[in-house]
């Protein structure tokens, strides 16, 4: 059952992508499954045990210009949803 309100675009490939911490203490590489205005499912390379994933960003730019704020949706495996954060929010995206 498809649960965004808005369009997704699929990378059959993936896109490669970077997960790194609010304050920069950790960084992963990851695939970006498919995204939308409002979040993303990652794919991702490499453990995520004991990372503080509450709040990250994903790095859309080899030089970290492009990115998005996230907060964690689900954790399915290897696979993770995320909904972007907008500037100034403060509560969550699914607070009911």
């Amino acid at each position: 059952m498809e649960l965004r309100k808005s369009r997704r675009v699929v990378f059959e490939r993936g896109y490669d992508a970077h997960m790194m911490a609010i304050d920069g203490t950790w960084r992963r590489a990851c695939k970006i499954q498919d995204i939308s205005d409002t979040g993303a499912k990652l794919g991702v390379e490499g453990s995520i045990d004991g990372l503080p994933l509450k709040e990250f960003f994903l790095l859309l730019s080899s030089t970290g210009l492009a990115f998005r704020r996230c907060e964690l949706a689900w954790v399915n495996g290897d696979n993770l949803g995320v909904f972007f954060k907008r500037a100034g929010e403060k509560n969550s995206q699914r607070s009911a």
